[in-house]
């Protein structure tokens, strides 16, 4: 069995969807889960981009359900988590005026991140390194502190936080442990960003957050495809088994490679 054949296994990536079917599966997913915690319903962080846009939809679709076949109110909260000024802050809001939202809130990071990025560079300081937190650094507390304040919420509102990464994502490890990566349940995990997209498509997602390039949104200007040197097309066409370019099909191997410690158990002893 070549590499690509274990990978696409391990992330049970199928070659190609039955859209409403894999639509039915998920939020049947998220129902049984919901029931079987006992839990009041789910948290979705919306970011403004498809893959949050994806899970938002389905979480609705599923607490609705949920809501009507039980008599019982449950509820999907979306959470807004702009750094300061979020450029695209209104495409968060256009998820949620899409699917009908009538649970959510902005919580802004801004001054927790600040915060930690301080007294990290206080620490630096204390140590002799004479240094500011890096870029990247300063990225994953982002992405921790926003996962943070979702279980707090989550937490007192007995809800599940519901995580939105998936197949292309773990393929190349590009998601922050303990951040994105950090969560109860993600009902997207074995698809791939072209089976999102045409999930996106059915369920509603606006156009504009479609078609936009995708971004993790640590830092202005910062798109995935940019930054991991692979499109999401050649992606998408390894883990359906399909032959991609060579210089692609190594990058992405190498990326698997030096991210596995994001997808196992934490080791011991």
């Amino acid at each position: 069995m070549s590499l690509q054949q274990q990978i696409i296994a391990e992330l049970g990536v199928k070659p190609r969807v039955d859209v409403e079917e894999e639509i039915a599966r998920r939020v049947q997913f998220l129902k049984d889960y919901v029931k079987e915690a006992g839990a009041a319903g789910l948290l979705i962080a919306i970011s403004g981009g498809i893959d949050s846009a994806v899970a938002a939809g389905l979480c609705k679709r599923a607490t609705d359900e949920l809501t009507q076949e039980t008599g019982t109110e449950h509820l999907t909260l979306g959470v807004f988590q702009p750094y300061g000024q979020q450029e695209d802050i209104a495409h968060s809001y256009a998820v949620a005026e899409a699917f009908g939202f009538t649970h959510k809130v902005e919580t802004n990071i801004k001054d927790a991140v600040d915060a930690v990025a301080a007294e990290t560079e206080k620490a630096f300081r204390e140590m002799a390194i004479p240094r500011d937190i890096s870029r990247g650094g300063k990225g994953n507390v982002k992405a921790r502190m926003r996962m943070v304040v979702q279980y707090a919420l989550a937490f007192d509102m007995n809800l599940l936080v519901v995580g939105t990464d998936h197949a292309s994502e773990a393929l190349t490890g590009f998601f922050t442990k303990w951040g994105d990566g950090a969560v109860d349940i993600t009902p997207l995990s074995s698809l791939n960003k072209r089976q999102i997209r045409q999930i996106a498509r059915a369920l509603g997602v606006p156009a504009s957050i479609i078609d936009k390039a995708p971004t993790a949104g640590l830092w202005e200007g910062q798109t995935d495809e940019a930054e991991l040197g692979v499109s999401y097309d050649e992606n998408s066409d390894y883990l359906e088994g399909k032959e991609i370019d060579p210089a692609a099909r190594e990058k992405l191997e190498k990326h698997y490679r030096r991210t596995q410690h994001k997808r196992k158990p934490i080791p011991g002893i």
